[in-house]
């Protein structure tokens, strides 16, 4: 039976982020950097089959309408596409989106619109080559802009993650900020995080949103879209005067959204995380392939994590000063 589910806080939790992989094809600054980072062994990763289970209940128990699939880099797993259509084909009326980093995505955007993808976010946080390569450690810009267009010219809508970076790329913030006015995506702008041991999270470069807003209004005029609390995501969103685009801002730091927060995580090896500040994990892999352990057993378990799940603004204050306020970096818990 299908229930919204609450939390002690009374949020109600109603979107799943689930991570296919923890791998990455990319090395950027502010996610996995060049760190000896030790990947998931394969047979500790959800196995396609898990994943469709843990969707089912989510969506037909714990009354959770909206999954995204995230990394890592989703692309990167060996039969994401089929895995996507398979989704669309079982939940037909589930609200399925993506985020990728769109350098393995061009091929299969006709393939992943005919089967039902209608929403798409891809990460870019700027527009040169070179600095591009600098970020991410690889040389994949034109895949991603590629990517970006052909996403639009087919009619999936496309919202452009940025990492606000100080003194690397919020020079280009007016640029992004008049490519959403003419064009039919959302822009949106994501505070710097200090997520991950061996970070590089640090305030020289950490920009806030008050600052882009600031930056961003001196190039179009930007009124706020005002949404329901229920529907409310962590981005505050602006429309552009005369534009055909938006903006968004996304605050984690200066501005948090936990008291609206509706969503959960789980890893590609199947842990539930409640909260993307917290170290407190669920181990739900074992659960998912025990034969002694019923899915009613299963459902209890997550129902009772979903309950505790915490405010991540008390982690951020408490562990802000450390340097990261979590120890797994963004790859492996899934973004």
């Amino acid at each position: 039976m299908k229930t919204p589910n609450k939390d002690r806080y009374g949020r109600k939790v109603s979107y799943l982020r689930l991570s296919i992989t923890d791998r990455c094809n990319l090395r950027c600054l502010y996610c996995v950097s060049c760190f000896n980072y030790r990947f998931i062994p394969h047979e500790k990763i959800l196995r396609y089959e898990e994943c469709i289970e843990l969707i089912d209940i989510a969506k037909n128990f714990l009354g959770i309408s909206k999954v995204r699939f995230t990394g890592g880099e989703p692309f990167v797993r060996k039969s994401f596409v089929d895995f996507v259509k398979m989704v669309f084909k079982d939940f037909p009326d589930l609200d399925l989106r993506i985020t990728t980093n769109g350098t393995l995505l061009y091929p299969h955007i006709e393939e992943l619109y005919s089967a039902g993808l209608r929403t798409i976010n891809i990460s870019l946080d700027t527009f040169d080559k070179k600095k591009f390569e600098f970020i991410t450690g690889r040389d994949e810009h034109q895949k991603v802009v590629d990517s970006i267009y052909k996403c639009i010219d087919i009619g999936i809508k496309v919202k452009i993650n940025v990492v606000a970076l100080k003194t690397i790329n919020d020079d280009e913030i007016e640029e992004f900020v008049k490519f959403a006015k003419t064009h039919p995506v959302d822009v949106r702008f994501i505070e710097f995080m200090p997520i991950g041991e061996g970070s590089k999270w640090q305030m020289s470069y950490f920009l806030s949103s008050k600052d882009i807003l600031n930056r961003a209004s001196k190039v179009v005029q930007l009124e706020p879209i005002e949404v329901k609390k229920e529907e409310k995501g962590p981005a505050n969103m602006f429309s552009i005067k005369e534009g055909i685009g938006r903006i968004g801002l996304i605050s984690p730091l200066t501005n948090h959204f936990c008291s609206t927060c509706n969503r959960i995580r789980i890893t590609a090896d199947g842990r539930l995380r409640t909260c993307l500040f917290s170290d407190k994990e669920y181990r739900l892999r074992p659960l998912l392939r025990s034969k002694k352990i019923s899915k009613e057993r299963l459902l209890k378990a997550i129902k009772e994590a979903l309950f505790r799940k915490p405010l991540g603004v008390e982690i951020l204050k408490q562990k802000i000063d450390s340097g990261s306020v979590c120890s797994k970096i963004m790859t492996a818990i899934g973004g």
